[in-house]
């Protein structure tokens, strides 16, 4: 394992696909920012006339259009207004059941690359945190983003023949995330078909991840943890961090030279290095899932480098999802062990997630039982051996089409669950996701769950 202080880190790496149009303005005001949401309200009013209009002369004509225009103009929106709004966007395109294909695809542009804020934006926000220009702290900086994404964009400087990264949070979104979750309900609510009161618990506890990753002197604390807690994984690599140089809007760091998963890929790697970096994310959540009980819970591409040297590189650690007792043990303990053949047993351990409520009739017990095991089993299936096979496009046909029609059927409107399912099901179904991307074949015994057989 390398010295830590001598790797260099991250967010970004050199993969800036052309240059994006920079933004010279942000709204931050409540007014501003809902008038920006108006407006997009009326385009996709305008989109729906058109395509029942077109509709009328062909009554075959399906959604693809609609989706396509609705999900440009809804971007466009997002990407101007950044913050929870746009981060909202990045979250719901990992999710491949949750929306029409042109929203994933759409959306998916957040993972990487977000317009970037203009020079004079990023001049002022070191003002007010510091009361100084950036080339008035560091030796070198550039002005122009090489990376930018939902909450902020990064930034090269190098001091005292250091190269660095400087991730600067956009203005007013740290401020801006309550009202922006409540105006970007109703377009959430039609997206995703949830109940009112489901959607009401998604967005509660996406708002307190949100409000976490907004504060950059919290991330800072917890990379240094975080990093210092992994550091004898195998091929992880992590930046080094400087609070003294970082505040509440700003964050410096070393700088990390690699790749993101798409350009790596684009280099056609050999299956044994797919398989090292595969193994390192295994390791790397696993590790922490099971040993920390706290994970980093933001598993997009954007989020991780492949090194030169063929490590992984972990450059972003917003958002991170504790994990209490009394969930990781019924939850894990289902995935992990024979107790899916107890029926009483698991049915304890689903009342004790919420996945089964008290009023249920037994008939209802019985339906939830039966959807709930089919759907663990599917998620346990990596862990059921010591060695998995990620590049198998048979276990992802099964888990998307149990994904869909999971999320079709009427008993699944009612909110079920307990909230840590969010983000753990979020964090372990990104990490599938990214591994089936790098066809990948780890070894799934290297930390394992602790479990508890009753309930």
């Amino acid at each position: 394992m390398e010295d830590k202080k001598k790797v260099a880190t991250p967010v970004g790496g050199d993969d800036l696909e052309g240059v994006q149009k920079e933004q010279n303005s942000i709204p931050t005001t409540k007014a501003q920012r809902s008038a920006k949401f108006i407006t997009t309200g009326v385009k996709i009013g305008g989109n729906y006339i058109k395509h029942y209009s077109k509709k009328l002369f062909n009554p075959d004509m399906d959604k693809s259009e609609l989706n396509e225009d609705n999900a440009a103009d809804i971007y466009q929106s997002l990407s101007e207004l950044k913050g929870s709004a746009l981060k909202v966007a990045q979250m719901l395109s990992m999710d491949k059941n949750l929306l029409p294909q042109a929203y994933v695809d759409k959306f998916t542009q957040s993972q990487y690359n977000a317009p970037p804020l203009s020079g004079p934006l990023i001049v002022q926000t070191f003002r007010k945190h510091f009361g100084k220009n950036p080339d008035q702290i560091f030796d070198k900086f550039n002005i122009r983003s090489n990376n930018a994404a939902s909450i902020g964009q990064v930034h090269q400087a190098e001091l005292n023949g250091k190269k660095l990264a400087i991730k600067i949070q956009y203005p007013g979104v740290g401020d801006s995330i309550s009202s922006d979750l409540k105006l970007i309900k109703p377009f959430a609510f039609r997206m995703l078909g949830m109940s009112e009161k489901e959607l009401d618990i998604y967005m509660r506890e996406v708002e307190e991840r949100l409000l976490e990753e907004t504060d950059y002197e919290l991330e800072v604390r917890r990379s240094i943890e975080f990093s210092t807690a992994c550091a004898g994984l195998n091929h992880v690599v992590f930046p080094e961090y400087y609070p003294e140089l970082s505040s509440k809007r700003i964050i410096t760091m070393d700088w990390l030279e690699g790749k993101h998963l798409r350009e790596f890929l684009a280099t056609n790697p050999s299956q044994e290095l797919r398989n090292q970096i595969g193994q390192a994310l295994w390791d790397f959540y696993n590790f922490q899932q099971h040993e920390l009980r706290a994970v980093h819970a933001d598993p997009h591409p954007g989020n991780f480098l492949i090194t030169p040297e063929g490590n992984l590189g972990v450059i972003d650690f917003g958002c991170i999802k504790e994990m209490p007792e009394d969930f990781y043990y019924p939850f894990f303990s289902l995935t992990s062990t024979n107790l899916l053949d107890n029926k009483v047993e698991t049915i304890k351990a689903f009342r004790h997630l919420e996945m089964i409520l008290p009023d249920d009739s037994p008939a209802q017990i019985e339906f939830f039982y039966g959807q709930y095991k089919e759907m663990i089993e599917l998620f346990a299936m990596p862990y059921i051996n010591d060695h998995f096979d990620f590049s198998e496009a048979s276990f992802f046909d099964k888990l998307y089409k149990f994904g869909e029609r999971f999320s079709k059927l009427p008993e699944f409107k009612q909110a079920r669950g307990v909230k840590h399912f969010i983000y753990i099901n979020r964090t372990n179904f990104g990490l599938y996701n990214i591994l089936h991307e790098l066809k990948a074949e780890v070894k799934t015994d290297t930390y394992k769950p602790h479990v508890v057989l009753e309930y």
